[in-house]
């Protein structure tokens, strides 16, 4: 893969978290990090799973370092593209999070093309709350989080919200958006 297919999956991610997640505000602390520049984005190529997880702990030391970088986007551009593929490897990362000591430190978000809350119909509008261009994991820290919530009234909420305005702009308006973000990438 050279640097030009790389970004592409850049800009279609780009694209996604500006029209969809910011746009729609479907998280209200991403802005924030947006405009501040404090959003990593790294497109992984591999397809090993070994591979895969030894990038998210690379990724995980490169926070350790570099502290003005609040959340990292990992895009998978050949790996798990099965939703159950990708499930299995959340799965795998968030214990080799745990066994690294992580835990606490980070957590990890999934968004994946195919994403389906567990009983949800596939064509739910409710499951692009965690739809994405690309299979990724989203890096966050813990910390950050705890001071984002502690700042917003009833984050609890949120995902009724997201449920809520999703649904009410429909699968086909839903597909369309994610759609287009994909295409900003030609």
């Amino acid at each position: 893969m050279d640097g030009r297919d790389s970004l592409l999956y850049l800009a279609a991610t780009r694209a996604w978290l500006s029209a969809v997640v910011i746009g729609l505000n479907l998280c209200p602390f991403a802005r924030r990090e947006w405009e501040r520049g404090a959003i990593a984005f790294h497109v992984i190529h591999e397809t090993a799973v070994a591979a895969c997880l030894q990038r998210l702990i690379d990724e995980c030391d490169r926070l350790d370092s570099k502290p003005f970088i609040e959340t990292s986007l990992l895009i998978y551009s050949k790996a798990f593209a099965r939703f159950g593929d990708y499930l299995d490897f959340l799965e795998l990362a968030e214990a080799l999070l745990y066994e690294q000591g992580y835990e606490g430190v980070y957590q990890l978000a999934s968004f994946h093309p195919g994403y389906c809350f567990e009983g949800a119909e596939q064509d739910d509008p409710a499951n692009f709350t965690n739809r994405s261009p690309y299979p990724m994991l989203h890096l966050l820290r813990e910390d950050g989080i705890a001071h984002a919530v502690a700042a917003y009234p009833q984050p609890e909420l949120i995902p009724q919200r997201n449920q809520e305005l999703t649904r009410k702009l429909g699968l086909t308006k839903m597909r369309a958006l994610l759609a287009a973000c994909s295409d900003h990438q030609n």
